[in-house]
């Protein structure tokens, strides 16, 4: 099986679709076990991750279908406790597959860096004096990870900048650093602290801060699809499509969930695959800030010629195959099986198309029956299983199925709407 447009999928049990990604993706038994195992990180692993650990958390791992990206078929596996993402972000990739799929592209991984320099009689002069010093700062920044520099990575250049702040006049230097298939952090923050002695020998000033930055506007990704008007519903699907991404582009408080709802659905990604979706989250939302001088959104929407959509989205992707937990945590390790990649630059790539997906399924909820329809059937799910636990009761899924019809045919999505009925049909 090479196509990742599997009819049905959401149909099938747990058994099935871990059979049918194993096919896709060529898998071991092996990874099929951890993938069905929710205690897949063992005590052991999980206690050389992080501090005082006394057990694990599993967060529901899926997988989003039909994804084409760059004329390869891909399966995406999502970790997200949020009802109807992954089925949002499935529907909006069909749609997107009839027009040839996502064509996604990432700029180099190059990370910054800063170093905060404080304490300076005279800034331009200090400034001036780092530019004569530059090849020998970056040649003592190399010198700490040779490996990276032999791979084609390393310390490229050095920016300079005077900012005026409640302390007085800095110079934030931003060291740029090609991390290649890594995230970077550990080397970057190595570079910064190796060259800071130098810096400030060099301007009789002082280093404070040392350390990477998540707002990486040298490491984009970007992603575009066109969806066919026919495919999204019609004429007036496509215009209120348009009038909910010009809301966001014109407010802030909408702009806000409009990219809330990009990051459900990168977030989940970054997650499966062991990256720090806390990093790619604050850089998203610094970038949509920073990029036009206010909170803008993520993702573009025009018509074309023909009154499709053409969707298009940018933002920093400092996510990595090498070091953190992509290299330890067996589910994760597992997923980028899944995903068939090589490099850093293929996952951005992929991540920012399901981010586009989930946005423009979003705003085509939002313009038609709107956004709770999609939540309410899991929702309402989650609450009947709520209702049964707490009265004690092993409800079927025979009586699940029929207490959920119900309780939204009501609008009553409720706990205590789902005990009476539980008590009902006892």
């Amino acid at each position: 099986m090479s196509t990742s447009n599997i009819s049905g999928f959401y149909k099938m049990s747990i058994e099935e679709r871990l059979k049918k990604v194993q096919e896709f993706a060529g898998l071991l038994d092996e990874d099929i076990k951890i993938l069905g195992n929710t205690g897949a990180l063992d005590p052991e692993k999980a206690d050389r991750m992080v501090e005082n650990v006394i057990g694990t958390m599993p967060v529901t791992l899926g997988i989003a279908t039909n994804f084409k990206v760059n004329d390869r078929d891909v399966l995406v596996p999502m970790a997200t406790e949020e009802p109807s993402v992954i089925a949002a972000a499935s529907n909006a990739a069909k749609i997107a597959r009839e027009s040839g799929g996502f064509k996604a592209s990432m700029s180099e991984s190059i990370m910054i860096g800063q170093i905060q320099l404080t304490h300076l009689e005279d800034p331009e002069k200090a400034q001036w004096a780092i530019e004569e010093h530059r090849g020998e700062l970056l040649e003592l920044a190399n010198s700490k990870d040779p490996m990276l520099v032999k791979l084609g990575g390393g310390a490229r250049d050095l920016e300079i900048r005077i900012i005026e702040t409640s302390q007085g006049t800095m110079l934030i230097n931003h060291l740029l650093v090609n991390c290649l298939d890594a995230m970077g952090a550990n080397a970057v923050n190595t570079m910064a602290e190796a060259i800071s002695p130098k810096l400030e020998e060099i301007t009789g000033g002082k280093v404070y801060l040392r350390i990477i930055s998540n707002l990486a506007i040298h490491r984009l990704a970007r992603s575009e699809a066109v969806f066919s008007k026919e495919a999204l519903g019609g004429e007036d699907v496509v215009n209120g499509i348009l009038e909910a991404y010009a809301f966001a582009a014109a407010d802030p408080f909408r702009c806000t969930t409009h990219n809330k709802g990009i990051m459900n659905g990168i977030d989940a990604v970054v997650l499966a695959t062991g990256n720090d979706f806390r990093a790619i989250e604050a850089g998203a939302h610094a970038y949509a800030a920073w990029k036009q001088g206010g909170y803008t959104p993520l993702t573009h929407y025009e018509k074309n010629e023909n009154g499709d959509i053409v969707g298009k989205i940018e933002l920093p992707m400092a996510v990595g195959l090498i070091g953190g937990a992509t290299a330890v945590h067996p589910t994760a390790k597992a997923c980028v099986k899944i995903l068939g990649i090589k490099t850093a630059a293929e996952l951005g790539e992929i991540i920012a198309s399901v981010g586009l997906a989930q946005n423009i399924a979003a705003l085509r909820a939002l313009a038609t029956e709107g956004i709770q329809r999609g939540h309410m059937s899991l929702h309402a799910r989650n609450v009947v299983a709520m209702a049964a636990d707490k009265l004690g009761i092993k409800a079927t899924p025979e009586l699940i199925d029929k207490i959920v019809h119900i309780l939204i045919k009501e609008r009553k999505v409720r706990i205590d709407r789902a005990e009476e009925l539980i008590r009902e049909f006892q």
